[in-house]
């Protein structure tokens, strides 16, 4: 399973439509689960970033779910893989 770590940034076209982004983001987080993938943690924030998003699932799944909501425009992301300690640990030891 893969864990993707995503900083968002409203576009001009989301902010345009801000009070919409709660219902924006649970309309994504059924899309994510329809493709397998699980929303384990939204935060809205503030300073350089708007919110932040991780989800886990097939790698694949992942990235595709994360491409579909920016190609809908109201967001720009920046996507990271995550690895948890164990994850790390056998990578460490490779």
């Amino acid at each position: 399973m893969t864990t993707l770590v995503s900083l968002i940034n409203l576009t001009d076209q989301g902010m345009r439509n801000v009070k919409d982004s709660p219902d924006r983001f649970e309309a994504f987080a059924a899309m994510a689960e329809k493709a397998g993938v699980k929303v384990t943690t939204v935060l809205y924030t503030t300073g350089q970033y708007d919110m932040l998003v991780i989800i886990e699932g097939e790698e694949a799944a992942a990235m595709a779910v994360m491409f579909k909501v920016a190609a809908m425009g109201n967001v720009r992301a920046q996507t990271l893989r995550g690895f948890s300690v164990s994850e790390m640990r056998g990578i460490l030891a490779s």
